[in-house]
Protein backbone atom coordinates (compact mmCIF):
# COMPACT_ATOMS: atom_id res chain seq x y z
CA UNK A 1 0.00 0.00 0.00
CA UNK A 2 2.72 2.51 1.05
CA UNK A 3 5.53 0.95 -0.92
CA UNK A 4 7.56 -2.19 -0.42
CA UNK A 5 9.94 -0.88 2.27
CA UNK A 6 7.24 0.76 4.41
CA UNK A 7 4.95 -2.26 4.06
CA UNK A 8 7.82 -4.52 5.19
CA UNK A 9 8.37 -2.32 8.25
CA UNK A 10 4.68 -2.44 9.13
CA UNK A 11 4.64 -6.22 8.74
CA UNK A 12 7.82 -6.56 10.83
CA UNK A 13 6.28 -4.56 13.69
CA UNK A 14 3.35 -6.98 13.79
CA UNK A 15 5.57 -9.66 15.34
CA UNK A 16 5.27 -7.77 18.64
CA UNK A 17 2.60 -9.13 20.99
CA UNK A 18 -0.65 -7.18 20.91
CA UNK A 19 0.33 -5.23 17.80
CA UNK A 20 -2.17 -5.52 14.99
CA UNK A 21 -2.17 -4.00 11.52
CA UNK A 22 -3.38 -0.55 12.59
CA UNK A 23 -0.99 -0.27 15.55
CA UNK A 24 1.94 -1.40 13.41
CA UNK A 25 1.00 1.16 10.77
CA UNK A 26 0.86 3.96 13.37
CA UNK A 27 4.23 2.93 14.82
CA UNK A 28 5.91 2.74 11.43
CA UNK A 29 4.57 6.11 10.31
CA UNK A 30 5.51 7.71 13.65
CA UNK A 31 9.07 6.44 13.38
CA UNK A 32 9.45 7.48 9.74
CA UNK A 33 7.68 10.84 9.92
CA UNK A 34 8.61 12.20 13.33
CA UNK A 35 11.47 10.27 14.88
CA UNK A 36 14.03 8.92 12.40
CA UNK A 37 16.78 9.23 15.03
CA UNK A 38 14.68 7.15 17.43
CA UNK A 39 13.99 4.65 14.65
CA UNK A 40 17.71 4.26 13.95
CA UNK A 41 18.44 3.82 17.66
CA UNK A 42 15.65 1.23 17.95
CA UNK A 43 16.98 -0.70 14.94
CA UNK A 44 20.53 -0.72 16.34
CA UNK A 45 19.33 -1.83 19.78
CA UNK A 46 17.31 -4.70 18.31
CA UNK A 47 20.21 -5.90 16.14
CA UNK A 48 22.64 -5.74 19.08
CA UNK A 49 20.23 -7.59 21.39
CA UNK A 50 19.57 -10.33 18.84
CA UNK A 51 23.32 -10.82 18.34
CA UNK A 52 24.40 -10.70 21.99
CA UNK A 53 21.54 -12.01 24.15
CA UNK A 54 21.24 -15.71 24.88
CA UNK A 55 20.24 -17.98 27.76
CA UNK A 56 21.87 -18.22 31.17
CA UNK A 57 23.71 -21.52 31.55
CA UNK A 58 22.21 -22.06 35.01
CA UNK A 59 18.70 -20.60 35.17
CA UNK A 60 17.92 -20.21 31.42
CA UNK A 61 16.77 -16.57 31.60
CA UNK A 62 17.83 -14.02 29.00
CA UNK A 63 21.32 -12.59 29.45
CA UNK A 64 24.24 -11.31 27.44
CA UNK A 65 26.66 -13.35 29.59
CA UNK A 66 27.27 -17.09 30.01
CA UNK A 67 25.67 -16.89 33.47
CA UNK A 68 23.25 -14.10 34.45
CA UNK A 69 23.76 -11.55 37.24
CA UNK A 70 21.26 -13.23 39.54
CA UNK A 71 22.99 -16.61 39.34
CA UNK A 72 26.44 -15.09 39.94
CA UNK A 73 25.28 -12.93 42.86
CA UNK A 74 26.73 -14.45 46.05
CA UNK A 75 24.20 -12.55 48.20
CA UNK A 76 21.32 -14.52 46.65
CA UNK A 77 20.20 -17.64 48.54
CA UNK A 78 21.38 -20.70 46.64
CA UNK A 79 19.14 -22.80 48.93
CA UNK A 80 15.93 -21.49 47.27
CA UNK A 81 15.00 -21.82 43.63
CA UNK A 82 11.85 -20.25 42.22
CA UNK A 83 10.58 -21.96 39.06
CA UNK A 84 8.85 -19.67 36.56
CA UNK A 85 7.49 -20.21 33.06
CA UNK A 86 9.29 -17.35 31.29
CA UNK A 87 11.72 -14.45 31.80
CA UNK A 88 8.82 -11.97 32.12
CA UNK A 89 7.64 -13.88 35.24
CA UNK A 90 11.16 -13.68 36.68
CA UNK A 91 11.26 -9.92 36.08
CA UNK A 92 7.85 -9.50 37.73
CA UNK A 93 9.04 -11.29 40.88
CA UNK A 94 12.27 -9.28 40.89
CA UNK A 95 10.35 -6.03 40.64
CA UNK A 96 8.32 -7.02 43.72
CA UNK A 97 11.66 -6.99 45.53
CA UNK A 98 11.16 -9.58 48.28
CA UNK A 99 12.54 -12.84 46.83
CA UNK A 100 16.25 -13.32 47.58
CA UNK A 101 16.80 -16.78 46.11
CA UNK A 102 17.67 -17.93 42.60
CA UNK A 103 15.52 -18.97 39.65
CA UNK A 104 14.92 -21.57 37.00
CA UNK A 105 13.08 -20.51 33.84
CA UNK A 106 11.16 -23.29 32.06
CA UNK A 107 10.52 -21.32 28.85
CA UNK A 108 6.97 -22.66 28.73
CA UNK A 109 4.83 -25.33 30.34
CA UNK A 110 4.03 -28.98 29.70
CA UNK A 111 1.77 -29.31 26.68
CA UNK A 112 1.76 -32.76 25.06
CA UNK A 113 -0.59 -31.56 22.31
CA UNK A 114 2.03 -29.00 21.25
CA UNK A 115 4.88 -31.49 21.64
CA UNK A 116 6.28 -29.76 24.75
CA UNK A 117 7.50 -32.29 27.28
CA UNK A 118 9.96 -32.26 30.18
CA UNK A 119 12.94 -32.28 27.78
CA UNK A 120 11.91 -29.01 26.10
CA UNK A 121 11.46 -27.32 29.49
CA UNK A 122 14.88 -28.31 30.81
CA UNK A 123 13.40 -30.19 33.75
CA UNK A 124 16.35 -32.62 33.69
CA UNK A 125 18.69 -29.63 34.15
CA UNK A 126 16.56 -28.45 37.10
CA UNK A 127 16.60 -31.93 38.69
CA UNK A 128 20.41 -32.04 38.28
CA UNK A 129 20.65 -28.76 40.24
CA UNK A 130 18.41 -30.17 42.97
CA UNK A 131 20.47 -33.36 43.22
CA UNK A 132 23.61 -31.35 44.00
CA UNK A 133 22.18 -30.91 47.52
CA UNK A 134 22.48 -27.13 47.80
CA UNK A 135 18.75 -26.44 47.35
CA UNK A 136 16.44 -26.80 50.37
CA UNK A 137 13.26 -25.34 48.90
CA UNK A 138 11.78 -25.26 45.43
CA UNK A 139 9.13 -22.57 44.97
CA UNK A 140 6.79 -23.24 42.06
CA UNK A 141 5.52 -20.06 40.43
CA UNK A 142 4.01 -21.43 37.24
CA UNK A 143 0.84 -19.83 35.93
CA UNK A 144 -2.55 -20.79 37.33
CA UNK A 145 -3.68 -22.56 34.15
CA UNK A 146 -4.33 -26.24 33.53
CA UNK A 147 -0.91 -26.57 31.89
CA UNK A 148 0.81 -24.52 34.59
CA UNK A 149 -0.74 -26.65 37.33
CA UNK A 150 0.22 -29.88 35.55
CA UNK A 151 3.77 -28.61 35.15
CA UNK A 152 3.94 -27.65 38.84
CA UNK A 153 2.68 -31.09 39.95
CA UNK A 154 5.14 -32.88 37.65
CA UNK A 155 8.10 -30.89 39.00
CA UNK A 156 6.87 -31.21 42.61
CA UNK A 157 6.78 -35.01 42.34
CA UNK A 158 10.35 -35.10 40.99
CA UNK A 159 11.65 -32.69 43.67
CA UNK A 160 9.93 -34.50 46.54
CA UNK A 161 11.47 -37.79 45.38
CA UNK A 162 14.90 -36.18 45.86
CA UNK A 163 13.92 -34.88 49.30
CA UNK A 164 13.64 -31.17 48.42
CA UNK A 165 10.82 -29.23 50.10
CA UNK A 166 8.32 -27.85 47.59
CA UNK A 167 6.01 -24.88 47.97
CA UNK A 168 3.61 -23.13 45.59
CA UNK A 169 3.08 -19.39 45.43
CA UNK A 170 -0.30 -18.31 46.78
CA UNK A 171 -3.02 -16.93 44.55
CA UNK A 172 -5.94 -14.82 45.58
CA UNK A 173 -7.31 -11.36 46.19
CA UNK A 174 -4.87 -8.60 45.15
CA UNK A 175 -3.70 -5.98 47.64
CA UNK A 176 -6.23 -3.15 47.70
CA UNK A 177 -8.78 -5.30 45.90
CA UNK A 178 -12.44 -5.18 46.83
CA UNK A 179 -14.17 -8.55 47.09
CA UNK A 180 -17.22 -7.49 45.09
CA UNK A 181 -15.00 -6.95 42.02
CA UNK A 182 -12.96 -10.16 42.29
CA UNK A 183 -13.96 -13.05 40.02
CA UNK A 184 -15.27 -16.31 41.51
CA UNK A 185 -12.25 -18.41 40.55
CA UNK A 186 -9.88 -16.02 42.29
CA UNK A 187 -12.06 -15.92 45.39
CA UNK A 188 -12.21 -19.73 45.50
CA UNK A 189 -8.43 -19.95 45.23
CA UNK A 190 -8.02 -17.28 47.94
CA UNK A 191 -10.28 -19.26 50.29
CA UNK A 192 -8.48 -22.54 49.57
CA UNK A 193 -5.01 -21.04 50.14
CA UNK A 194 -5.93 -19.12 53.31
CA UNK A 195 -3.55 -19.15 56.27
CA UNK A 196 -3.98 -18.76 60.01
CA UNK A 197 -3.26 -15.40 61.64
Amino acid sequence: MYGNVIDQLIEALRVLPGVGAKSAQRMALQLLERDKVGASHLAEAIVEAVEKVGRCGQCRTLTEHQVCGICTNDRRLASQICVVENPADLYAIEQAGSFRGKYFVLLGHLSPIDGIGPEQLGIDQLIDRLQQGEVNELILATNLTVEGEATAHFIADKAKAIGVAVSRIAYGVPMGGELEYVDGGTLNMALQSRKAL
